[in-house]
């Protein structure tokens, strides 16, 4: 039989500036090393029956050997998940935590529970996301301004002079 290999995808999400992605990891030994490369975003990962938040990161994050399955997720775009989740962005720099440590256990179990109940994870967390959107209002303006920038090509300098920072 022959080995499959991993397969990611990415779609852009509805919620302006996500991106919706699935990882399929197939079972069995011999998975190979993966490293996340910084692009400044925050996800919400669905992996191995919990929700997990992915902060920005500074640096190129090795997932742990432990935590290598298949998962689905949604990829915020600067400024819009610290809205979504309440907590500020800088409190999850370079870190991966549980949402059950952001959330009463009762909300997360509630979302969990769709999540594990869906054909399509995926899409129902990105559903979940629209809906919350919905709820907390647009991202911070300023993060997404200082991103837009920096999208574009602009220098650090140029961009800070752009927004009013020092």
């Amino acid at each position: 039989m022959p080995r499959r290999h991993q397969r990611y995808q990415e779609r852009p999400s509805r919620l302006d500036g996500a991106v919706v992605w699935t990882l399929d990891v197939p079972p069995g030994p011999g998975r190979p090393a993966r490293s996340v490369l910084p692009d400044g975003c925050m996800d919400l990962i669905w992996t191995a029956g919990r929700l997990v938040v992915a902060g920005p990161d500074t640096h190129a994050f090795e997932v742990d050997p432990h935590n290598r399955g298949s998962c689905a997720a949604i990829r915020f775009a600067p400024g819009t998940a610290p809205v979504l989740l309440g907590v500020p962005a800088h409190e999850l720099r370079d870190h991966r935590i549980d949402l059950t440590e952001l959330w009463p256990r009762r909300a997360v179990a509630a979302l969990t529970g769709r999540l594990a109940r869906s054909a399509d994870p995926a899409a129902a967390l990105e559903e979940f996301a629209l809906a919350r959107s919905a709820d907390t209002g647009p991202p911070d303006p300023l993060t997404a301004a200082v991103a837009d920038g920096l999208r574009r090509g602009r220098s650090v300098a140029s961009t800070a002079a752009e927004v009013g920072l020092g």
